[in-house]
């Protein structure tokens, strides 16, 4: 088996339990804390799960939904298979793994 680290990007849902849905609704709030970002890499940044990430962005997301870097990254361990090749060599293999939303309850 190979061990491979994943995570799941839970800025859109933290953004709707606090009543915010345009992605545009973050750009003021971002730039009040010191990160100017376009209208376009805010869009970006909540639809798609980035793969770098400055702190004064990850603290400044953190301060607007007052939460915890924890509550926005949750890193996941996915395990593959190695099978073995033609070759010789070990091949990893993944299957996708289907992603659940779940709402908050209550709301």
């Amino acid at each position: 088996m190979i061990k491979k680290m994943g995570y799941q990007w839970h800025l859109r849902l933290l953004m709707a339990q606090k009543g915010m849905f345009a992605t545009t609704d973050l750009v003021p709030l971002l730039a009040e804390r010191g990160v100017h970002l376009s209208r376009e890499q805010v869009f970006r940044l909540v639809t798609q799960p980035p793969q770098r990430l400055s702190m004064d962005t990850l603290a400044a997301l953190c301060d607007i939904l007052e939460c915890s870097p924890n509550d926005l990254i949750e890193v996941q361990v996915v395990t593959a298979p190695v099978r073995k090749a033609a070759g010789g060599r070990g091949q990893a293999v993944q299957s996708a793994q289907r992603t659940i939303v779940r709402r908050p309850s209550g709301t």
